[in-house]
């Protein structure tokens, strides 16, 4: 039987695993940019992050001293009774102090630092229902030194697809190092504003080894990685085959007179976990099962 207790503990377990263990598409493509690269410093630069996430999952540790603020996206089955955002806020305060995660919830005005990662509007959750019956609940932890250089725009129909592939180029070349590149794109695009932003962080929620279903969206994303790793920023941005691990694009249908264009960068250290709760007490952990 599910309970309010036992979602807090699920969420706690969720949170360490998240920050202290990759997935394993990420590692993947981290591997096989180092075996691109030909220059010796971009080299050595993707083979310290390779030994950062090997001795991290190894001392159950942070892979990185940004753990993000949280933001949750959990799907329910139908006539569930049980208050899943007070035990997910709760795990979430519990998590900072014993994974730990560093406190960078503060109030947008005054700076105020609770020192849990709580406070209003944080943890985000995003819900969804479905006909299952079992709990899923996926969290991303989000840094804000790629959060930061996220970009949106509202482009019309005139300019087109190509002007949606130069404000994505522009995106990653203003970014420059800052965003602790390789990155990873999350676009979305059409929708309204608040959709197109939507999209793109959804976006990143896609392993970066499944392109997406439309054809169409699949050969953009393939385009653009190949496009922006020809801009030569590399890891952290020393120069380098590779500026992006992987470009995901998710859309919706717009406006007639709108083409609404965001783009939410994430770092190298694209931590996501998802966590199962089934009917019977059995919790899986798929994104981090090896």
């Amino acid at each position: 039987m599910i309970s309010e207790n036992m979602l807090k503990d699920v969420v706690v377990e969720l949170l360490r695993k998240t920050v202290t263990v990759m997935p394993a598409d990420v590692v993947n493509e981290l591997k096989a940019a180092m075996q691109r690269e030909t220059e010796d410093v971009p080299k050595m630069q993707l083979k310290a992050i390779l030994d950062n996430l090997d001795l991290a999952e190894k001392t159950i540790t942070p892979l990185c001293q940004d753990t993000g603020v949280t933001i949750f996206y959990v799907t329910l089955p139908r006539c569930l009774d049980l208050d899943v955002g007070k035990a997910i806020t709760e795990g979430v305060r519990i998590a900072t102090k014993e994974v730990p995660l560093r406190p960078n919830a503060v109030h947008p005005i005054t700076r105020k630092n609770p020192g849990d990662n709580v406070g209003k509007g944080m943890p985000w959750v995003n819900y969804k229902v479905w006909d299952k019956d079992y709990i899923e609940i996926t969290v991303m932890t989000k840094g804000a030194g790629s959060e930061n250089m996220s970009q949106i725009a509202m482009l019309t129909p005139s300019q087109g697809i190509k002007g949606a592939k130069e404000f994505i180029l522009n995106t990653v070349l203003r970014a420059g190092s800052n965003p602790c590149p390789p990155t990873i794109l999350g676009v979305g695009i059409g929708g309204s504003s608040d959709i197109a932003a939507k999209l793109s962080k959804e976006a990143l929620l896609r392993p970066i080894d499944k392109r997406n279903e439309d054809p169409e969206i699949a050969a953009l994303e393939t385009e653009l990685k190949n496009a922006l790793n020809e801009l030569g920023i590399g890891v952290m941005g020393l120069g380098g085959k590779t500026t992006v691990l992987g470009v995901n694009i998710e859309y919706a249908y717009c406006h007639t007179a709108s083409m609404p264009v965001a783009v939410n960068v994430q770092c190298w250290a694209a931590r996501r976990g998802t966590a199962q709760i089934f009917p019977d007490g059995k919790v899986k952990y798929p994104t981090h099962e090896r």
